[in-house]
């Protein structure tokens, strides 16, 4: 992955659950575009629902490509659905919490609730449900060739692993 849009995985039930979190800061430069200030109103700098998806996406593809210790390579194929409730502002943090619904030589299904935390209130609030489907692209693009190598395997992502304690999976 070259961007990430978590910033820790603070939970992880091999094979069932994986949840992340994601710090939204002001010195991000996409929130001083969304919204900028206009001769009518203030900037209003929040998080794009969209980087919002992506980081989903994310904590469920880690945990999808998890299950066969990175693999196979696992692409989001499907977004089933999509519900946020409530913006994001800088100085709020983001909880992903995905867990399996199916999973075949195929790909899988993934279910997911995003919860805000506003560090004034100090309590998780849930704003969103998103769930996914993944593909196994190597098992699903016949007669298409893809490198050896896991692709979205990068040393972001490594570290990423290494921090949560996933060692075993950067061998």
């Amino acid at each position: 992955m070259r961007w990430m849009w978590i910033d820790a995985i603070t939970e992880y039930e091999p094979d069932k659950r994986l949840v992340a979190v994601k710090n939204v800061s002001l010195s991000e430069e996409h929130l001083h575009d969304h919204f900028a200030a206009t001769e009518d109103r203030h900037a209003m700098p929040l998080m794009p629902n969209s980087l919002i998806v992506e980081g989903m996406a994310q904590t469920a593809g880690v945990l999808v490509g998890s299950i066969n210790a990175f693999r196979e390579k696992v692409v989001l194929a499907k977004i089933v659905r999509a519900t946020i409730e409530r913006d994001v502002l800088p100085g709020q943090s983001i909880r992903y919490d995905a867990s399996i619904e199916r999973l075949d030589d195929a790909g899988a299904s993934t279910a997911g609730t995003i919860e805000r935390l506003d560090h004034r209130h100090g309590e998780w609030e849930q704003i969103g449900r998103i769930d996914l489907i993944f593909s196994h692209i190597d098992n699903n693009m016949s007669g298409l060739e893809f490198p050896e190598h896991n692709f979205v395997f990068g040393e972001n992502f490594r570290t990423l692993l290494r921090s949560a304690g996933m060692d075993s999976f950067c061998e």
